[in-house]
């Protein structure tokens, strides 16, 4: 443990993980408390960290509205880890003393974007369509929420599913998805259902598939089964195959799984900064082979803004959209998140890719996510 910490591994478990001060190691060691499967890289190591450089007296405003030089900023919001690479090259970086630089980190939701793009590789070889249902590669969904809906809605979350999604929630709907996905302790009055059983019986929502936007993480997680059955590979090993090891992963990366082996694709990804940054250049440049060209493309034309402006994180990027689980930002950005304030930023007007990874105290911080935010554009600005 590093001194910073100031506890033991011992005092950490499944109940605690992901709450501070723990998040901070945690987060860099996820399969010590969940199952976990390799994502396997090219494994070729790193070049010295790249420090920040001119970067450093970037000023940027935190949520009091007070500028500070953005080491002090990443510093006080709580940040593990800034990767700054332009052109394809890294040209600043930022660790903070309890991180390990090139120690994959949980990403949490920026998984539901890797999952879009392996969806996007399956369209392209013939192996799914966006107009399929979902239904035709998991049949037992039928009655359940995700009958009768096709993948364009699924991967684009605009499933009429009843579920709140409340993170901090201890005793209802995310309480059991959680235990679903082995990230809380069983309880001995319940039975652990898997992913595959708990999502083909959660009930629909009122409203129709397609007709509103509205985020719910299972969605991406039965995305990922889609995909596993699609393309007849765990989701670990075909994301090796087709993006990781392409791509040029230098470090292996890891996703959680439940205790049938589905897979947490919606937020259980650990890669480190540097990898996430060569893989959203991957995206900024169209593809380079690896990703479909015309699937990028559509990517950042966005997806369907009316409904999104009717949804519910409209006030996240107004005027932006989402398509295939990544947020086009109606800056001329691409943007994938993930809670506890993880973030990849891609700018094509400048050649920058920016990456945040963090452990904030609270899940969701909106005015803090607004800083980081802009923090985002003002780097890819300086």
């Amino acid at each position: 443990m590093n001194a910073a910490t100031q506890f033991r591994r011992a005092d950490i478990d499944l109940n605690n993980w992901r709450m501070r001060p723990y998040s901070a190691w945690a987060f860099q060691h996820v399969a010590e408390f969940v199952p976990s499967a390799q994502i396997e890289g090219v494994r070729r190591q790193e070049a010295p960290v790249v420090e920040l450089g001119g970067f450093a007296d970037l000023q940027v405003a935190n949520v009091a509205g007070e500028e500070r030089r953005l080491p002090d900023f990443l510093a006080e919001s709580h940040s593990d880890a800034l990767v700054v690479m332009r052109e394809g090259k890294v040209v600043a970086e930022w660790y903070a003393p309890h991180t390990t630089p090139f120690r994959p980190h949980l990403v949490f939701s920026i998984s539901k974007s890797f999952t879009g793009l392996l969806a996007g590789i399956l369209e392209e070889e013939g192996k799914l369509s966006f107009d399929q249902m979902v239904t035709d590669f998991v049949p037992e969904a039928a009655g359940s929420a995700y009958d009768d809906l096709t993948l364009y809605d699924l991967f684009n979350m605009t499933v009429a599913v009843e579920f709140e999604e409340s993170y901090l929630d201890a005793t209802g709907d995310f309480d059991r998805y959680r235990r679903a996905m082995l990230w809380k302790p069983e309880r001995a009055d319940e039975a652990t259902l898997t992913l595959r059983e708990l999502f083909c019986r959660l009930p629909r929502a009122a409203h129709g598939h397609g007709t509103r936007h509205a985020y719910r993480s299972p969605n991406a997680d039965m995305a990922g089964i889609v995909v596993e059955i699609a393309s007849g590979k765990r989701y670990a090993d075909l994301l090796s195959e087709r993006i990781w090891k392409p791509m040029g992963a230098h470090t292996d990366g890891f996703i959680t799984v439940d205790r049938a082996g589905n897979p947490r694709s919606s937020g259980g990804i650990s890669v480190t900064a540097r990898d996430l940054a060569r893989l959203g250049d991957l995206v900024r440049v169209g593809g380079d082979d690896v990703l479909p060209n015309g699937f990028v493309e559509r990517l950042w034309a966005g997806g369907n803004r009316e409904v999104w402006a009717s949804g519910d994180q409209r006030l996240l990027y107004p005027g932006g959209s989402y398509l295939a689980y990544w947020y086009e930002t109606g800056t001329g950005a691409l943007a994938a998140m993930g809670i506890h304030g993880q973030c990849l930023w891609i700018d094509r007007a400048s050649q920058t890719v920016v990456v945040r990874q963090s452990s904030e105290p609270m899940p969701i911080d909106d005015k803090l996510d607004q800083r980081v935010i802009a923090m985002m554009k003002a780097i890819c600005s300086a």
